[in-house]
């Protein structure tokens, strides 16, 4: 990656007025047939966030549409799988460069971009938390994608997630490598996974990003905390990043502080070719519209702080390990 002075994104509102100054985004709503999702993908283009071309069963799309009042392209599917291969087609043919995630269940929509899209090493997701109880923006990984890593993949689903803080304007994010104690316990994994991706941190073998672990929850995000148990650490109460041990750690932590301790959130599959949006059918459209706001504003960062090679169609299969 290379050096840039973008300025530091600090909150949700901030990104969502920094994406509404970019073109919108042609965007392929996939799974488009049923109300909710056809509303979501009208509020975000009166947001001048995307133009939405909607995927699914036509006849439902075009009769959700006339009751909303609304007209958008169609592509017709006739079924999940028919749906999420007709995204994927969308983006090699080039007629769009985001993907977001409908009525349709992630393991299917995700299937054909894991095969056919992925850029990087690993497709992973992240979700950027805002709490009124957290003096920063809080990122969490992977609690999506991802179900049990092992620390090779926990490598590249980190690196993903501090190439995200570093396309919005955090130089050197502070991790901390997750467990349910501060101490190297050969008893338990995460543990060690957790030390030693301090230590490839430590010898640089991951950019950008100051690494500590194995932390608790708390120590990780309390500098009382920390103190406390006697914890020296320039992460504990610092933390930017959660890698989570595993995927229902994290679901249960983002879950956890959305309903208990009301945070607002965005969330970003990275590793594509084009970011992929994953909401869930359940989220509300705060967090629809923050996350589409965050895939068009990594996007555009990215482009201009870490350029890539231009999108060939068929250029971006599985690559190898």
């Amino acid at each position: 990656m290379t050096g840039h002075s973008a300025d530091e994104i600090r909150s949700l509102d901030q990104l969502i007025e920094e994406a509404r100054g970019l073109p919108p985004a042609p965007t392929a709503v996939v799974g488009a047939d049923e109300a909710p999702i056809v509303e979501a993908a009208r509020h975000a283009a009166d947001a001048g966030l995307i133009e939405p071309v909607l995927i699914g069963r036509a006849a439902r799309i075009e009769a959700l549409m006339a009751e909303q009042g609304v007209s958008f392209p169609v592509v017709d599917a006739a079924g999940p799988e028919q749906a999420a291969r007709a995204g994927v087609d969308a983006v090699e043919s080039g007629r769009v460069s985001l993907l977001m995630k409908g009525a349709i269940h992630s393991d299917v929509f995700l299937r054909p971009i894991i095969r056919e899209l992925r850029r990087g090493p690993r497709i992973s997701h992240v979700f950027m938390a805002e709490m009124a109880s957290y003096h920063k923006l809080l990122f969490i990984t992977d609690a999506a994608i991802n179900i049990q890593p092992d620390v090779r993949a926990k490598v590249e689903i980190l690196q993903n997630a501090v190439n995200l803080t570093w396309w919005l304007g955090n130089q050197r994010a502070r991790v901390a490598a997750l467990s349910a104690i501060e101490m190297v316990n050969p008893a338990i994994p995460s543990t060690l996974d957790a030390a030693c991706l301090a230590k490839m941190g430590e010898r640089g073998q991951i950019a950008h990003a100051q690494i500590d672990g194995p932390l608790a929850f708390d120590t990780a995000i309390s500098g009382e905390s920390a103190r406390i148990k006697g914890l020296i650490s320039p992460v504990a109460g610092h933390a930017d990043i959660l890698l989570v041990p595993d995927l229902v750690s994290g679901n249960i932590l983002y879950k956890d502080l959305e309903y208990l301790a009301g945070a607002r959130f965005a969330g970003i599959v990275l590793g594509a070719c084009v970011p992929v949006v994953l909401t869930s059918r359940a989220d509300p459209e705060a967090v629809r519209i923050a996350s589409l706001a965050l895939a068009r504003v990594a996007s555009h960062r990215q482009a201009e702080v870490d350029p890539l090679p231009p999108f060939e169609a068929g250029s971006c299969g599985h690559l190898p390990h």
